[in-house]
């Protein structure tokens, strides 16, 4: 592991010579693998699998795209009881989430870059696709996964191809597809902490060489694992059921039609006020200061010395979220001559619901108000895409493309407030109603010039148009009913803007097993307004475009005959504009708000790498891991801004330093018809900050998580039965920490804060 203290340029230093190392021992190894080949043969060694993607719109090996790009498979998801992309961050280093009381404040990061807000006027940073499909709102894609294929995380700005909002990185979600001949499974789990699981799916042909379709369901149910002191009951659960029709047609020669239906929905509970301190420490002096008017009023419910492993919420209302994610997607491909004609139609919608507890405290007090939210979210979006495809592999070849997106958000938000004046309650309440009109047109094109067999040079654009509008009104009874600057408020806007996307590079091939690629991209994310309940007049001017631009060095391969494949990659990637919350505070007691901001420049720059060997026939032991250094080059302070603005140098939020993942499975033959398989992984990442503000009190320390896992497997008769022990050695953590709305400091609660089992019993047929 790279020692943290060494400056930013040293540890890129240090990158690049891995990477020289890494380079010359797989051309090393590509020579040498004729020798160990003969050897491996005469043990009966096996090779690591080839995985396919489509993160350049052609199915393609992992190890010819001048890519950064991590893949799990839809057998390590089901093994690994890896259920949605918070559970997916553990298993990809580059990739961190934001937990959130709803999935409206749930967002993706990858190398440390991402968006944090709850407008809807703000696109992510990290794009996330669904079979095609782009998703507007990062809301949408915190959907359990169903029936996947696999799932690809590119890194790095993909704004040429993937568009839309792809600044930051791609996570590419496909699905299954279905079979020709018929075949299903069921799969049941159960785990302690009463979570239980059932999956299922069939799939078929309905005309034989015409139509073939597949059918999947989920359902799951989890108690939760806070403590509800109030309700005496458990909090930090969930209830989802989904269900995804998939139909493939080939109505006549040289067309193929691809449909996607799913819905899917889930009742969630996750508290927002898990307090882990009454006090708060002052960024940058570190000065504390108490609160003893939370200390006693926790105390006075039994929560009496809050801490990092607290569990206990005492909330005066129980937060409630409702989610209902639905829609299609329509791919068309028509083979016309050697080319691939695409037109993909996507309709998605998303509802939620959402009531919570704003201060997170029992009752109001003389110090604390009671403040109870609840928040509609009705969301639609519309999308057309069309591109060709040349053939592969003649002296050029190119994918190019026109795309459109329409998304509307319309938010109904009220906020009831219960303060104690002169020892009697006064109620008071605010209503807003606000939304969004986003339209996104987009011409694009990437182009690979194979100037011999073995060098390939990329060249790529994207021709962007962003036109956006909200609108807010708000009516409240009194200022302090919004914590606002005042009762009333009415205003709309708009804004246009132009912008691209691009990518240059080149590809050379060491051999048929190994590459090594540069490349140089240039990403955008497209103007913003912060729409939201408390929307001020600050909030009224549109944001800039967020644009960066990226460097990325890379050697891709395998050597000795497949035994060993993997990738590394040195990037530096730098923002301009870049769009965060910044910590701001009103009100009287001041409450937190939020203050989204073009922030100023930040910058990511590390290295990454994914290593996979097969020292035998029945050992795979696979290496991920980021070192990398995100963070704050020049901050823009707001005007008015309460809190230090001195964050120059700092890390960006949910970006550790480091983090490993070991992922090891050996399978024992007990007899003919029987396997024993055994895996474990752990996963390990540096401190992390999880405020922008830099607040010293937010903050994770360095853990690592240990999982293990062991499945009988019949090799005849289609039964798996897998026992897996999550947190084996019970290692406590926060997915996420920060300030709570009126007082002190909470945290998020992750499933596997603690240790916990269960099995899973899985019958194909």
């Amino acid at each position: 592991m790279t020692n943290h203290r060494l400056t930013t340029s040293s540890r890129n230093m240090g990158g690049l010579r891995s990477l020289l190392l890494a380079t010359a021992a797989l051309i090393g190894g590509a020579h040498a693998g004729a020798a160990y080949a003969a050897d491996a043969a005469a043990s009966a060694t096996a090779t690591v699998d080839e995985v396919t993607v489509t993160a350049r719109f052609r199915e393609e090996s992992i190890s010819k795209v001048p890519i950064a790009v991590s893949v799990v498979s839809g057998d390590q998801i089901a093994a690994k009881n890896l259920n949605n992309l918070q559970d997916l961050a553990a298993a990809v280093p580059s990739v961190e989430f934001r937990p959130g009381a709803s999935n409206k404040d749930r967002t993706v990061f990858i190398r440390g870059l991402g968006t944090i807000t709850t407008s809807p006027g703000v696109e992510p940073s990290v794009s996330t696709v669904l079979d095609g499909v782009v998703l507007a709102r990062p809301g949408q894609s915190t959907l359990d996964l169903v029936d996947v294929e696999r799932i690809e995380v590119l890194r790095g700005p993909q704004g040429t191809l993937f568009g839309k909002n792809a600044s930051a990185g791609v996570v590419n979600i496909v699905s299954k597809n279905p079979t020709d001949e018929v075949h299903g499974y069921l799969d049941a789990s159960y785990f302690t902490g009463q979570e239980y699981r059932l999956k299922g799916s069939i799939s078929g042909a309905i005309i034989k060489d015409k139509l073939e379709g597949s059918l999947s369901i989920l359902g799951a149910h989890f108690d939760g694992n806070v403590n509800d002191v109030l309700r005496h009951s458990k909090v930090n659960g969930y209830d989802r059921s989904g269900v995804r029709l998939k139909f493939v047609a080939n109505p006549i020669d040289k067309l193929k039609l691809t449909l996607t239906v799913d819905s899917s929905q889930s009742k969630d509970d996750t508290p927002n006020g898990v307090f882990i301190s009454t006090q708060r420490i002052a960024y940058p002096t570190g000065v504390v200061t108490p609160n003893a008017a939370l200390a006693a009023l926790l105390s006075s419910y039994g929560i009496n010395t809050p801490n990092g492993n607290n569990k206990d919420v005492v909330a005066g209302v129980g937060t409630f979220v409702k989610d209902r994610n639905a829609g299609f997607g329509l791919q068309s491909d028509y083979t016309a001559g050697d080319y691939t004609l695409t037109a993909i139609t996507g309709y998605r919608t998303w509802k939620n619901h959402q009531i919570q507890d704003f201060d997170a405290l029992p009752i109001p007090t003389a110090t604390f108000p009671e403040a109870r939210d609840d928040g509609v979210v009705d969301f639609i979006q519309r999308s057309q895409e069309y591109r060709i495809t040349s053939p592969k592999g003649e002296r050029f070849d190119f994918v190019a493309g026109l795309y459109y997106m329409e998304a509307q958000t319309k938010e109904i938000y009220r906020r009831n407030l219960t303060r104690i004046v002169a020892g009697a309650p006064v109620n008071d309440s605010g209503l807003a109603h606000y939304g969004t009109d986003g339209k996104n047109y987009a011409a694009y094109g990437e182009a690979n010039f194979n100037f011999t067999k073995d060098l390939h040079m990329i060249l790529g654009g994207r021709a962007i148009r962003d036109d956006l509008s909200y609108y807010h009104d708000r009516l409240a009874t009194t200022l302090v009913a919004v914590t606002g600057i005042r009762p009333e408020h009415h205003s709309a806007g708009s804004t246009k803007k132009d912008g691209w996307s691009g990518r240059v590079g080149l590809q050379y091939d060491l051999s048929d097993h190994q590459m090594i690629y540069v490349t140089v991209s240039r990403g955008y994310k497209g103007p913003a307004y912060n729409a939201f309940f408390n929307m001020q007049p600050t909030d009224e001017i549109s944001l800039n475009p967020e644009t960066s631009k990226a460097i990325e060095i890379g050697i891709k391969g395998s050597a000795f005959d497949g035994l060993l494949s993997g990738s590394l990659a040195i990037y530096d990637e730098r923002y301009d504009n870049y769009q965060a919350n910044f910590t701001d505070q009103t009100g009287n007691p001041p409450a937190l708000v939020t203050r989204l901001i073009n922030a100023g420049k930040v910058s990511s720059k590390g290295i990454e790498g994914d290593i996979t060997v097969r020292p035998a026939r029945d050992v795979r032991v696979s290496l991920s891991f980021t070192n990398s250094d995100a963070k704050v080059d020049t901050f823009n302070c707001p005007a008015g801004a309460p809190v230090s603005c001195n964050i120059n140098g700092e890390p960006l939020p949910f970006a550790p330093k480091s983090k490993v993942y070991v992922d090891a499975q050996y399978t024992s033959h007990l007899i003919d018809n029987y396997d024993l398989r055994f895996s474990t992984d752990y996963s390990y990442q540096s401190l992390t900050q999880f405020s922008l503000s830099q607040t010293p009190d937010t903050v994770q320390k360095p853990y690592g998580i240990w999982n293990g896992s062991v499945a009988l497997v019949g090799l005849n008769n289609g039964w798996t039965v897998r026992g897996i022990v999550k947190n084996i050695a019970n290692q406590h953590y926060s997915s996420a920490v920060g300030y709570g709305a009126l007082a002190g400091v909470v945290r998020f609660v992750p499933r596997d804060n603690d240790r916990y089992a269960g099995v899973i019993v899985r019958k194909d047929f």
